[in-house]
């Protein structure tokens, strides 16, 4: 069975590799723009490797010939940094998901499996979850949010013209596993986040906001609801996240800190003064997209997918923050924990993260 992993470089895709080589008979081909070198070690071994810049002139041509034979496309590739180059972002989440899916059709796949998220979701509530029935038209000041809501109504057109192709959705919340401690750090905080503090264990204060309520689940997690919708006949979408809430006042009690209330204006003046001076990466559409986005009920994934998180979020967040202190990675590029990339001035002031600008 082969099945090709666009973006399998990636903290999911990292996730992905190590649980389908669980899968008897599997082929594995992993796409990248910049690819593990040859000692990269598990899971990099073993696997097919193509480079394939997706979002570039030409790329569906090359991905059809990737894709030749496969039984299923995981589309993971998607770009983050540098915030600032919203062209640059746009040229590869939506015009590269664009390319994949032409991909995929011409060559006849059986099925396409596409990482979406919680943040394709319109605003909703945070005192109850909702199902994949809920408007995923997008949080408007997101970009991320646009161009997730952009892809999923591609694929909306895609299943109208081809019914045959199966196509499955998976929204899952914020994903955490230690592997992927430093490339967190590198796209969310930046060089200037003491990050090292967390081997304390301590986070002394956290802004509380009553809709700073946020769902999570763990990287290995999220893999296996991938492998469960590669293998199996399952269709649509599917909401993937564990329990608790992570909440500001639970934050607190495990990390041994305070909550500071923070209002809403606040929170973006924040966001966006410091975004602007090139101090951290985070501009308020981030801001926004956890205030709006809904609390998800992973119903549908624990009944037609036979899915279960084993790990709760909050010790999958306490091994991101190991591996944020510890500077924890593999030996893939947008996972490398090569001390050389964070506190780049220069890269700070291009208004870009220091190191790599591409996460797959």
């Amino acid at each position: 069975m082969r099945i090709v992993i666009v973006g399998a470089t990636g903290n999911v895709g990292t996730a992905v590799l190590r649980r389908l080589r669980r899968e008897a008979g599997t082929e594995l081909v992993g796409v990248a723009r910049r690819l593990p070198g040859p000692d990269a070690g598990e899971p990099y071994g073993d696997v097919e490797w193509h480079s394939c810049d997706i979002g570039a002139p030409g790329a569906a041509d090359q991905l059809v010939r990737i894709f030749a034979g496969a039984r299923a496309v995981v589309h993971l590739a998607w770009q983050i940094q540098p915030s600032h180059d919203r062209r640059t972002l746009y040229r590869t989440n939506v015009g590269g998901s664009r390319a994949v899916i032409e991909a995929a059709v011409r060559v006849g796949v059986p099925a396409l499996v596409y990482a979406s998220s919680v943040g394709t979701y319109a605003p909703g509530p945070k005192n109850q979850p909702v199902s994949e029935n809920w408007p995923a038209t997008g949080v408007e000041t997101s970009s991320y949010s646009r161009d997730k809501a952009e892809v999923e109504a591609l694929l909306d057109g895609v299943q109208r013209e081809h019914p045959k192709l199966r196509v499955v959705r998976l929204r899952p919340g914020l994903i955490f596993q230690r592997e992927a401690g430093t490339e967190i750090s590198r796209y969310f905080l930046g060089p200037l986040v003491p990050v090292r503090l967390l081997r304390y264990g301590r986070i002394p204060l956290v802004p509380s906001n009553r809709r700073l309520r946020m769902q999570a689940v763990h990287a290995d997690d999220v893999a296996d609801a991938y492998a469960r919708a590669v293998v199996g006949d399952a269709s649509g979408a599917f909401n993937v996240a564990a329990d608790p809430v992570l909440t500001p006042e639970l934050l607190a009690r495990h990390f041994h800190g305070w909550t500071l209330p923070v209002a809403v204006p606040v929170l973006r003046a924040a966001a966006a003064l410091t975004w602007r001076a090139r101090l951290q990466p985070v501009d308020t559409g981030w801001v926004d997209l956890a205030l709006n986005v809904p609390l998800m009920s992973s119903h549908r994934a624990e009944t037609e997918l036979g899915w279960t998180p084993q790990i709760d979020t909050v010790t999958a967040l306490k091994e991101l923050f190991a591996g944020m202190a510890t500077r924890a990675g593999t030996g893939s590029p947008p996972l490398s924990p090569d001390p050389a990339l964070p506190g780049r001035p220069a890269a700070l002031t291009r208004g870009q993260l220091p190191g790599h600008p591409n996460p797959y």
